[in-house]
């Protein structure tokens, strides 16, 4: 049976999201409430890089008995040439992973709102990969994938309505409550 593979295959944001929460997590530490901040980012990182596993499972399963016709037909060939069947994680641009789209602002809202974002978009891309494939040993991880994300949104929003609501001020666009309180505690 002929199954189409992915080409390039499509790590890259699984793996900057499992970095992205790690390093979240230790900024979360210096915030009020951020040790139970820090053990959610903890535990989703180690949740993403599970996903990660789980899509490497997939496309091992999807390319192990590819042929030369068949990588040839689905426009792999390009790929195969660099990589034979290994996994090279990149965006679904086609750009390589790379270290610098781990991004911190040390603004827990600000960060939390990014983790929000991404969860948003991974169950986007789950949905469009569901839209795709017929195949149910495909599908069915999908499917389970795609439900992790929206509980990781559901716990992201959770945090954000914590971390507003134990803030001094209400206006908590005018300042960055992690940095700001400590600097001026220190000026008094």
């Amino acid at each position: 049976m002929y199954r189409p593979c992915p080409s390039p295959f499509r790590l890259g944001g699984f793996i900057r999201t499992a970095g992205w929460y790690f390093l979240c997590g230790r900024a979360w530490t210096v915030c009020r409430g951020g040790a139970k901040k820090e053990q959610m980012a903890t535990d989703v990182g180690t949740e993403e890089l599970a996903h990660v596993e789980m899509i490497c499972a997939i496309v091992h399963q999807l390319t192990r008995n590819l042929t030369i016709d068949e990588i040839k037909k689905s426009g792999f060939d390009t790929y195969f040439v660099d990589h034979t069947t290994g996994l090279y994680p990149v965006a679904a641009s086609g750009t390589p992973f790379d270290v610098k789209y781990f991004q911190s602002k040390g603004d827990l809202i600000t960060d939390l709102s990014e983790d929000m974002g991404a969860e948003q978009k991974a169950r986007t891309t789950y949905d469009n990969i569901l839209r795709l494939v017929d195949d149910p040993d495909v599908r069915d991880p999908i499917k389970f994938l795609r439900e992790r994300e929206i509980v990781h949104y559901q716990r992201f929003g959770e945090a954000l309505r914590r971390t507003t609501e134990h803030l001094d001020s209400k206006n908590f666009y005018a300042f960055n409550p992690e940095f700001d309180k400590r600097r001026n505690a220190r000026r008094r």
